[in-house]
C-alpha cells in the first residue's frame, strides 16, 4: 500500500548526545554482522521476487496462499518455528464494472490494462482482478460530470466560491494530493453520486519520465487499484474493529461498518479520462488544477457532459493467511522485535510489496543459518509475512488486535519494510530510535557509490539545498551540514506499522530505499511486474541486499543489546519542534483572520476575479482564539529535562549496572511509548490512541503529529484544542516521569 518513495530520512530530528555502549562488545556484535551479511544473496532474492510474482496475488487468490504456503516452508527449512494464522475479513471482490461516456457521444471505458510484450506476466491475467477499488458501495448511476482536481477540502471550498455543487453528480478527480480514500469520502459527503479515480500524467505519467516499457513512468493504459475505505477512521476489518477477526467475533454488517462507502468508486487510466476531460464545459479550472494531459481542463457541472458508472462486488469473507515466524530469546524470551513486510498484492506487486517481502526473506534464511551455527537472540525475534495490506491493512490489524494483551506486555518494537527500490535510505517512526537508526546507516554501504547509505543521504540533503531542489527541512540541513545524527520522520499510516504504533503504543521504525528508480507509474497495476522492476526498480535487487543488511543489523543490535538502544532527547527535541510548528500554527491563523476579513469587507476578492468567471469571497470562519497551551509547553519542557538526564545518566553508569538493575531498567523502557496512548483516542475516531503521531484526517499517508491539538486548530474545532493539549501534556508528562523513575534506577537509587 504505501506508496512514498524513499529519498530523505525524515522530517525532524536532533543532534546527538554521548551514548553509551547498549551491546555486549563491539566485537562480537561485529562478527555477528559479519556472519549475518555472507548470507544476503540478491541472487536469491531475484529468484523469490520471479516466483512470487508469476500470478496475481490479491487476497483470496490461489497464488496469495500459494506465496504464504511458500513463506511458511522457507521460514520452517531455515530453522524458525513457524506457523500460519488465518483470519477471514470481509474483503469485496467485483463481479461486474462498467463505465462508459454517455453524452455528447457514447464511448465505452474502463477495463483491464492490456498485455505488453516486454512485459512476460503482463498478458497472465485470466486469475487477475479487473480495475477496481475495495470498499466503494455498490450502484447503478448516471449523471453530470464535475472535475474536482485532487479532491480535497480545499477543493471543494474552490468550487463553493464558484458556485458549482457536486451534488447529484459524479466527480472525476485525479490521483495525489492525498490518500485515495478521503477522494470518494468527501465527495460522498458534498452529495455526489458517484466517484473516477484517474492517474495524470502530470504526477506519474510521461510528463514523470518515459512510460513503460522505454521507462518506468505510467502509460496512458495503467490503472492504479488502491483501497477506499475510511482507514482514517479504523484500519483492518470493517466488520471488527477493535477485536480481532477470529471464529466467534462479533460483527458488525456492511450496512453498519464506518468505513465501507455507500457510492460507486472506480479507477481509470489517463487515456480514458481524457476522453471524458475533452468534453467538459463550464468554467476553466483553476491554474494549480490543471495537470499534463494535452487539453484544456475544465470543471464542467453544466449538464452536457455524463457518465455512467456502475460496480456490483460479491461482499463475503474472504481469508488472510498471515505467516508468523519466531526464534526464542534464550535471555529475554519476553521481550519481542517483531518485523513485518506483507505479501499481497492488486496484482503481481513486484515492486509493491514483493521487493521488501523478499528482502525479509534474506534477513530470515540469514539470521535461520546463524541459530543453526549456535548463535541465539537474547530477545525474542517474530518476523511475519501479512496478508490483506493493501485493501485495507487487513492481516496486520487483525493479528495486532487478537493479541493486542501479549504485544503490550512484550513487544519492544515494530520495524516495517514495504516497496523498495534503487536510491535513497530513508526512515520513519519513532525518534527514540533515530541514534539507533543513524548508527546502523553509517554502517551500511551504498552499492552503487561505496559509501555508507547515511554519507549519500546526506550529500544528497546539501547538494538539493545547494540546488534548490529537492524538499529537506531545517533540521535535516542543519544535521548534513554541521554533524550528527539525520532525522527520521513521523509515521502516519499505509502500512503494516499502523495497528502497533498508533493502537497499541509500540515503537515501530518503516525503512526503505528509493527515490532513484522512477517506477512510480507502475504503482498498483498489472504492469507491477517482475519485468518491470527488474529493468527500472533496482536492477539486480543490489538495494535489496541493502535493506536486508540494514534491517537485520536493526534486529541483531537490539536482540542482543543488554538495554534497548534508545536515545530519548531525539523524542524530546523533536516534540519540542512539533509544538513550535502547532505554535506557529496558531499565530499565522490568528493573523490570517483579520486579513480575510477586511478583503472581503473591501470587495477586494470580486475586484480580484475575473467578471466572466467569478470567483466568489471565501466564506465566513470563525477567528482563531488564543489557546491554553501551557499544560503541553510545560510537559515539553519536562520531557526534554528528563530526558536529557537519563540519556547522561546512561552514558555515565550504565555499562556498570548490575543484572538486576538492568533488569528493572528493561522492565521500564520496554513499553515507554504506551505511555504516548489516550484510551479516548482521537476525536471522532478512538481506534488512534497515539497522541504524538496519527495519520491526518484529510492527509492519509501523511502524518499528524501532536495530531489532537493540531488539527483541532486546522479544522477549527477551538474548545478540542484546548482540551487535547491536556491530554497531550499529560501523556508526555507519564512520559517523562517514566523517565525520570529510569534515571532513578541508573543511578542507583
Amino acid at each position: 500500500m504505501n506508496c512514498k518513495i524513499f529519498g530523505l530520512l525524515g522530517m525532524a530530528g536532533s543532534l546527538a548526545l554521548a551514548t553509551a555502549t547498549y551491546a555486549a562488545t563491539p566485537a562480537a556484535q561485529g562478527a555477528n554482522e559479519k556472519a549475518f551479511d555472507s548470507h544476503i544473496s540478491a541472487a536469491d532474492q531475484m529468484t523469490w521476487l520471479k516466483q512470487m510474482t508469476s500470478a496475481p496475488n490479491h487476497v483470496g487468490s490461489a497464488h496469495d496462499k500459494a506465496n504464504a504456503d511458500f513463506i511458511l516452508a522457507q521460514f520452517k527449512a531455515w530453522g524458525w518455528d513457524a506457523k500460519i494464522e488465518q483470519f477471514d475479513v470481509l474483503y469485496p471482490t467485483p463481479v461486474s464494472t462498467a463505465v462508459e461516456l454517455v453524452t455528447p457521444r457514447a464511448v465505452k471505458l474502463g477495463g483491464q490494462e492490456p498485455a505488453i510484450p516486454e512485459d512476460a506476466t503482463s498478458g497472465n491475467t485470466a486469475d487477475a482482478l479487473p480495475p477496481y477499488v475495495a470498499f466503494q458501495g455498490d450502484g447503478d448511476v448516471t449523471a453530470d460530470v464535475v472535475y474536482v482536481n485532487y479532491g480535497m477540502p480545499a477543493d471543494y471550498k474552490a468550487l463553493e466560491r464558484r458556485g458549482i455543487s457536486v451534488k447529484d453528480k459524479i466527480v472525476l478527480v485525479r490521483y495525489g494530493g492525498g490518500w485515495r480514500g478521503l477522494k470518494p469520502k468527501l465527495a460522498q459527503e458534498h452529495g455526489a453520486v458517484g466517484t473516477i479515480i484517474f492517474s495524470d500524467p502530470g504526477d506519474d505519467g510521461y510528463a514523470d519520465s518515459d512510460v513503460y516499457p522505454k521507462g518506468g513512468a505510467r502509460p496512458d493504459t495503467a490503472v492504479q487499484r488502491g483501497s477506499v475505505a475510511d482507514m482514517t477512521t479504523y484500519p483492518g476489518d470493517p466488520l471488527t474493529p477493535g477485536i480481532g477477526a477470529v471464529p466467534g467475533a462479533k460483527r458488525l454488517t456492511r450496512e453498519t461498518a464506518a468505513t465501507v462507502l455507500k457510492i460507486p468508486v472506480l479507477p481509470m487510466s489517463y487515456g480514458d479520462a481524457s476522453k471524458i476531460m475533452a468534453e467538459l464545459g463550464g468554467p476553466m479550472a483553476p491554474d494549480n488544477w490543471r495537470g499534463g494531459l494535452p487539453l484544456t481542463y475544465h470543471i464542467g457541472g453544466d449538464g452536457k457532459t455524463k457518465v455512467r458508472l456502475a460496480v456490483k462486488s460479491e461482499w463475503s469473507l474472504k481469508p488472510l493467511y498471515d505467516v508468523i515466524a519466531t526464534l526464542k530469546g534464550s535471555k529475554y524470551p519476553d521481550q519481542w522485535i517483531v518485523r513485518g513486510n506483507h505479501h499481497d498484492a492488486w496484482v503481481f506487486g513486484a515492486q509493491d510489496p514483493m521487493s521488501g517481502d523478499v528482502a525479509m526473506l534474506s534477513e530470515a534464511k540469514a539470521l535461520g543459518a546463524m541459530y543453526k551455527a549456535g548463535w541465539r537472540p537474547d530477545r525474542t525475534i517474530v518476523y511475519a509475512s501479512w496478508d490483506g495490506e493493501e485493501p485495507m491493512l487487513l492481516g496486520s490489524t487483525e493479528w495486532a488486535e487478537t493479541h493486542a494483551d501479549e504485544l503490550k506486555k512484550k513487544a519492544l518494537i515494530y520495524i516495517n519494510t514495504d516497496g523498495n527500490g534503487r536510491g535513497f535510505f530513508g526512515a520513519e517512526g519513532s525518534h527514540d530510535w533515530q541514534k539507533l537508526v543513524n548508527d546502523v546507516a553509517d554502517d551500511v554501504i551504498d552499492p552503487q557509490t561505496g559509501v555508507s547509505v547515511n554519507k549519500r543521504l546526506r550529500a544528497k540533503v546539501l547538494v538539493d539545498a545547494f540546488d534548490k531542489t529537492g524538499e529537506s527541512t531545517e533540521a535535516e540541513l542543519a544535521a548534513a551540514e554541521k554533524g550528527g545524527d539525520m532525522p527520521i520522520g513521523a509515521l502516519g499510516s499505509g502500512s503494516d506499522y499502523s495497528s502497533f504504533l498508533q493502537h497499541l503504543g509500540i515503537a515501530s521504525l518503516n525503512i526503505g530505499y528509493g527515490g532513484e528508480g522512477r517506477t512510480a507509474g507502475s504503482y498498483h497495476s498489472i504492469y507491477d511486474s517482475y519485468d518491470n522492476y527488474t529493468r527500472f526498480g533496482d536492477p539486480g535487487l543490489a538495494y535489496g541486499a541493502a535493506l536486508s543488511k540494514t534491517v537485520g543489523r536493526l534486529v541483531l543490535r537490539i536482540a542482543d543489546s543488554d538495554t534497548p538502544p534508545m536515545q530519548f532527547t531525539d523524542f524530546a527535541d523533536t516534540v519540542a519542534r512539533y509544538l513550535a510548528q502547532v505554535q506557529k500554527l496558531a499565530a499565522d491563523r490568528r493573523a490570517q483572520d483579520p486579513k480575510r476579513v477586511q478583503l472581503t469587507a473591501d470587495g477586494a476578492f470580486k475586484l480580484a476575479s475575473d467578471p466572466a468567471n467569478p470567483v466568489a469571497a471565501p466564506a465566513p470562519e470563525p477567528a482563531t482564539p488564543y489557546f491554553n497551551l501551557a499544560p503541553l509547553e510545560n510537559a515539553v519542557a519536562k520531557l526534554q529535562a528528563s530526558a536529557k538526564a537519563f540519556d547522561a545518566a546512561y552514558a555515565a553508569n550504565g555499562a556498570a549496572l548490575s543484572p538486576a538493575a538492568r533488569e528493572r531498567l528493561n522492565a521500564s523502557l520496554r513499553d515507554i511509548d504506551q505511555l504516548l496512548l489516550d484510551p479516548k483516542g482521537l476525536p471522532g475516531r478512538p481506534w488512534y490512541q497515539n497522541m504524538v503521531y496519527a495519520p491526518g484526517r484529510f492527509t492519509g499517508y501523511g502524518a499528524k503529529t501532536l495530531p489532537g491539538v493540531r488539527e483541532a486548530i486546522e479544522e477549527r474545532r477551538f474548545a478540542d484544542a484546548d482540551t487535547y493539549a491536556v491530554i497531550t501534556g499529560n501523556a508526555l508528562a507519564a512520559y517523562a516521569a517514566r523517565l525520570d523513575a529510569a534515571t532513578a534506577i541508573v543511578k542507583g537509587r
